[in-house]
């Protein structure tokens, strides 16, 4: 393969990538579609909002507000209709199920559990995943409601 065949196959592949990833931009809230705005305002009452994001990932629009409620983090993912999509909130480690407690350890290995989230889909808790810290480096874990690994990422 000459060298110019190689690039062109190496540009194409890096652009397929970059499709398949999902893309996400900081907005402003009146850049919200007004039912995902009427779905903010009943989503964030009693809540404090940090942002906006909207994000485009397999062709499909979405926006998130992230907010925080009664000191702990929520983002809420919803659809241009306004419908929840997807629910991201910080849990205190010990208010969780020993279960899943110990399977976030067990996936975690010797680091240390940062900050666990509960991530519920169209109303359904599907998993929980927290931030992990071992030796200076961050990483992510995932597992089930039941605290057993997952077939795939959530």
């Amino acid at each position: 393969m000459t060298s110019s065949v190689a690039i062109a196959v190496c540009a194409a592949m890096v652009g397929v990538c970059q499709t398949a990833v999902a893309q996400e931009r900081k907005i402003e809230r009146s850049q919200l579609p007004a039912a995902v705005e009427r779905a903010v305002a009943a989503q964030s009452q009693a809540a404090t909002i940090r942002g906006f994001s909207q994000e485009t990932e397999h062709g499909q629009t979405f926006y998130e507000v992230e907010m925080t409620v009664s000191g702990h983090g929520k983002d809420v993912l919803m659809d241009p209709t306004g419908a929840v999509v997807e629910v991201e909130e910080e849990v205190a480690l010990d208010s969780l199920p020993g279960a899943v407690k110990d399977g976030l350890q067990v996936r975690a290995g010797r680091g240390k559990l940062v900050k666990v989230e509960s991530l519920t889909k169209h109303d359904k808790l599907v998993a929980y995943e927290a931030q992990v810290r071992t030796s200076g480096k961050k990483s992510e874990v995932q597992v089930g409601p039941d605290g057993k690994p997952l077939d795939h990422e959530e």
